[in-house]
């Protein structure tokens, strides 16, 4: 019951946000709200903000490429295929304030990924924040396609195509 509570808190909170953001006013999305609206939580919730976003395409900020402790490294280092993972985090948050997905979906799955081109081995060779942009190129409550990339400041690692496939069965309202 509390989980439910603190979900419809959080709907209630970024409705007024999702407003304001069809306004053109900038809207910050913190990792708080970020946690209540996707199933990753602590450490995998690898997102730190929204910086920006609307009807077709969010921007998010991470930090937590820099965290020893982040889940994704592996022998001490986070590879650039790692930034699939953002991305796809950035696709779920960009569903649920959008509300281009109805309900929040058990869960979502990356069905296939397309055209991915990683132009560097890590993300973690640089203090920088990540900047994380997808922009939704077609879909339905079922699934979506998204294009994507994560950026070291202006300098891009990795960029691709994903489909995600939702699982809809068991939707509470």
């Amino acid at each position: 019951r509390h989980r439910r509570e603190k979900h419809v808190n959080h709907r209630a909170r970024l409705h007024g946000r999702q407003r304001a953001a069809n306004s053109g006013e900038p809207v910050l999305v913190s990792k708080a709200d970020i946690e209540g609206i996707i199933p990753h939580a602590g450490a995998m919730c690898l997102l730190d903000s929204v910086v920006e976003w609307n009807a077709d395409r969010i921007r998010c900020r991470a930090v937590s490429h820099r965290d020893a402790a982040n889940p994704l490294r592996r022998r001490g280092k986070l590879h650039a295929i790692s930034g699939v993972e953002y991305a796809s985090q950035a696709m779920a948050v960009h569903g649920a304030l959008s509300g281009a997905v109805a309900g929040r979906p058990r869960a979502g799955y990356l069905a296939s990924l397309r055209d991915v081109v990683c132009h560097h081995p890590w993300l973690d060779d640089t203090d920088a924040a990540l900047l994380i942009s997808a922009e939704r190129l077609m879909g339905d409550e079922s699934r979506v396609m998204y294009s994507f990339s994560v950026a070291l400041g202006d300098t891009e690692i990795i960029a691709g195509r994903a489909t995600v496939v939702l699982d809809i069965s068991n939707l509470t309202s």
